[in-house]
């Protein structure tokens, strides 16, 4: 049986400034990785791409305000950056 992916675990060492901040990234995060699980069957950020992440801003936000979409936009930012730390870029 597989262990549901962690993304408390992925996101703790790049998560800074306040708890709420810290725990809207962490709901936001979690919530993007469900939805690109559900359209592509993709568990985990490693396996993502960019065309995932591109289309969960421009489609599946579409219908949300700038604000929504400007905070989900910073928790890809904090996502990519998690990801290019792990891989040494």
């Amino acid at each position: 049986m597989n262990k549901p992916f962690d993304m408390e675990l992925f996101l703790a060492g790049a998560l800074t400034g306040s708890h709420a901040t810290r725990q809207r990234h962490l709901r936001q995060a979690t919530f993007v990785q469900v939805e690109i699980a559900n359209r592509w069957q993709r568990e985990t950020p490693w396996a993502w791409k960019r065309k995932h992440l591109a289309w969960f801003l421009e489609h599946r936000l579409d219908r949300h305000s700038r604000m929504t979409r400007y905070y989900y936009f910073l928790t890809v930012q904090l996502l990519v950056r998690r990801l290019q730390k792990n891989m040494g870029v």
